[in-house]
């Protein structure tokens, strides 16, 4: 059985992946501060978790542009630095050097001249959040020099879970519409690429099978729909299918914030055979639905 390391097992993606991959015959160790079980910014605690271990799927880090404002230095240190050592460690690994794909994001982009954006884009990231993300790609693909096969798999606004923090922006409008709230939207026209969760681990389970038949030399590649939806429009969205009372309160945009982003998902498709499945109106509606099952749930 083919062991790999995960680190941020527990965080979003994280706790859809693991199950999908050892279903797929996968024995799969987790790393995570959430449960105890690694700090990636422990450089030793990495080097023990990656022995004997086939490949790492690097999840962990700050996971939000907005935290890693607040805190940019820690922001740096985890995403950037201890993505670093982590590609050091395995680069360092006697016999057969395990693969590692490591999870970056579309804020390496920034603010894009043209939409949709193809994953050649030039990378000019505006905030912190996104310069680490950069850095850690950088890293990543320079670490093939050293005989390291790795891959950089850019994520768009995944969703899909109730257990999601819950002031991220789909989950915020949803469970606030279950629960006749108001809609706070920072920046109604601006327009992103929301991805369902279930549609990222399915892309992320085809580039590992091609990293596992050895494929090198892939290039940085975005998993997103190549739709886009205002956050204007998805907050009406959520209120519409709760069948809600909830009113949208507009907010300013935060100066830190992308305000426009749309993919073009070809590459994916062209070298994954991947594309999405679920529909940002069909994601919203299957969200809400988890919701409203979780309030049904709690005792009154």
């Amino acid at each position: 059985m083919k062991k790999v390391l995960m680190t941020g097992h527990l965080g979003l993606v994280g706790r859809y992946l693991k199950p999908l991959l050892e279903r797929q015959g996968y024995l799969v160790q987790g790393f995570d501060i959430a449960d105890a079980s690694g700090d990636i910014c422990q450089p030793e605690q990495l080097e023990q978790a990656m022995m004997g271990v086939t490949g790492v799927v690097h999840l962990a880090a700050v996971s939000r542009v907005i935290w890693g404002e607040l805190n940019p230095e820690l922001c740096w240190h985890t995403n950037a630095v201890a993505s670093e050592h982590l590609l050091k460690a395995a680069c360092e690994q006697t016999g057969m050097k395990p693969w590692v794909l490591v999870a970056s994001s579309r804020e390496v982009y920034g603010e894009a001249n043209v939409l949709p954006v193809p994953d050649c884009t030039l990378v000019k990231p505006v905030n912190v959040y996104g310069r680490a993300k950069a850095y850690m790609e950088q890293k990543t693909l320079e670490a093939r020099e050293s005989g390291l096969n790795t891959a950089v798999i850019r994520l768009s606004n995944v969703y899909g879970c109730t257990k999601d923090h819950e002031d991220r922006v789909l989950p915020a409008f949803c469970s606030n519409a279950v629960r006749q709230a108001d809609l706070r939207v920072d920046g109604r026209d601006h327009v992103f690429d929301f991805t369902h969760v279930s549609d990222t681990v399915k892309g992320l389970a085809l580039v590992i099978e091609q990293l596992e038949h050895n494929e090198r030399n892939l290039p940085p590649t975005h998993l997103l729909t190549g739709i886009g939806t205002t956050l204007g429009e998805a907050a009406e969205l959520a209120i519409k299918l709760a069948i809600s009372n909830s009113r949208i309160i507009e907010a300013p945009s935060r100066n830190y914030d992308v305000q426009r982003f749309i993919g073009d998902p070809t590459q994916a498709n062209a070298l994954f055979g991947w594309q999405a499945s679920v529909r940002p109106e069909q994601g919203i509606g299957l969200l809400i639905e988890s919701f409203q099952k979780q309030l049904q749930a709690v005792p009154a």
